[in-house]
This record gives C-alpha cells, structure tokens and sequence, in this order.
C-alpha cells in the first residue's frame, strides 16, 4: 500500500488556533517537509511536542527538485505532512508543483485543513463573501502594478491580496488610483495575533492612513468589488472621450476616467479612441 501526501495548515499566528491533528501529524509523521524548517521545529517547542521524524525542507526554490523525492517515500508507504510557515499549503506558498505531480503519479493527496489568513481576512473585513477571488501578492514594479490593477477594474467579486509592510503604502494608492477612492475596502494586519487590527473605509481613506503612519506585521487587503454598471458599448464610450478631449481635456486623462467609470479596458478604449481620432 502507498502512504499519502498530507498538506497540513500551521496557526497563521495564534498558536493555539493549532488542531489536534496536527499536532498528531507533526508527532508521528516519518517525514516533514518545511518551507523553514527553523520555524516549524519553534512551532512545535511552543505546541509542546516533540517532532519524531525525518524533517527536510521544502520552499519555492526547490519544490520542483524535491517532488519526486518525496513523492517516492509516500509510494514506499510513508506519509509525507507539508506545512509552510503559516496557514495552508499550496495557497501563495509551497505545495502547489508537488499536489500535480503526486497526481500525475496517481498518488493519495488529503490534507489536515486549518487557519487560512485569507478566509479570515474575507470574514473580517465586513465585505462581501458570497464570491470572491484570491489575487496574491501585487506585482513590485509600478507599471505592472498598474496594469494588474487594471485588469481587475471590472471584477464583480470581492478581491483578496496579500502586501507587504514595505509596499503597503505604494499598493493602496495605486488601488486608489485604479479602482477608484471611493470602493470601500479593508486593510487586515496581524491577524490572530496580539495586536490585530483591521482598519476598514475607502481605497483613499485607507491610502492615506498608510501614507500617513507605518503599517506593521502580516497584511491583507480586501478590496469590494465593482458595482454592476449597465454595459457600454465601445462606440459610445469613444464618442464620450472625444467630446472630452474636443472640450480641451488630454486623450489620455479622458480615456483613463471614461474607462475606469465603465469598467473597461483602459488600453483598449485609448486604441479605439486613437482610431477614431
């Protein structure tokens, strides 16, 4: 018989958020793979258990190497427990690569479920939850920023991001800038930990705040998503820019706030407003 691929979710900082089956797994597992395994061995000093088997690390500079290794050991009949520094394997952190191949390999994958910063951000934030969409970490560089934030101009789904405490401030003026000042949202810090804090308000109002003091610790952001708008045509749009720039408005200060008020594709209403031009 084969063993099983367990992904096992850690506290995403409380530690007594921990289930018992996981502390079971980190207890009797014959291997542990870790995104750190430094963090994971304090994780169980503060559990107060002692971790029995074989413990390897497991991060994003390796996973793809290290799959089959460890996908063999659970088809010699060994359970192999993934667990990252918080929260749930595979979800922005390790875990993904080696869920496809095991079942590229026809293998056991089952999980030991538990915290997640991103459902716990989505319940705090007083926004919508009956849809949503996870969207990661934003990208660093500004301009791919900006365009990222564009393609989510129209998204009808409550949006879910993960920052950083040094592009928080940078992030949350660009999503005001792009989504528009007013789309209520919600910035979530240091959850279940001592000093948690969810700061909710307008994209601008909480642009400001992270402009005006340092946000600390682990952050999401949870932003709504669009209203619905009937839909414009593309025509009618153009005709809306033009009569803009005929009143001595710039093409593309025309162009960015017809197209962010429709929800439409900014670059694609510059060409066809250019066209028509």
């Amino acid at each position: 018989m084969t063993g099983r691929l367990i992904l096992a979710a850690t506290p995403i900082g409380n530690t007594d958020d921990a289930s018992l089956r996981l502390r079971q797994l980190l207890q009797d597992a014959p291997i542990i793979a870790a995104e750190d395994t430094r963090r994971l061995f304090a994780l169980a000093q503060r559990m107060g258990i002692a971790i029995s088997g074989k413990v390897v690390s497991y991060h994003e500079h390796n996973e793809t190497q290290r799959a089959d290794d460890l996908l063999d050991n659970v088809e010699n009949g060994l359970d192999v427990v993934i667990v990252t520094d918080a929260g749930m394997p595979s979800v922005s952190d390790p875990g993904y690569r080696v869920v496809t191949r095991a079942i590229e390999r026809d293998l056991v994958v089952t999980s030991a479920p538990g915290p997640s910063a991103v459902l716990t951000a989505l319940a705090l934030s007083g926004l919508p939850t009956d849809r949503f969409t996870f969207e990661g970490f934003p990208p660093r560089k500004p301009g791919e920023l900006a365009r990222a934030i564009e393609g989510l101009q129209a998204e009808s789904r409550t949006m879910v991001f993960f920052e950083s405490v040094h592009r928080i401030d940078t992030t949350l003026a660009a999503m005001a800038q792009g989504f528009g000042a007013s789309r209520p949202a919600a910035v979530c810090r240091e959850l279940t930990k001592t000093y948690e804090e969810v700061l909710r308000g307008t994209l601008g109002e909480l642009a400001e705040r992270a402009a005006a003091e340092q946000l600390r610790g682990e952050i999401a952001i949870v932003v709504a998503g669009a209203t619905e708008r009937p839909e414009a045509s593309l025509s009618s749009l153009v005709d809306e820019v033009l009569a803009r720039v005929s009143e001595g408005e710039r093409l593309k200060t025309a162009v960015a706030e017809v197209a962010q008020a429709a929800g439409y594709s900014k670059r694609d209403l510059y060409a066809a407003a250019l066209a028509a031009k």
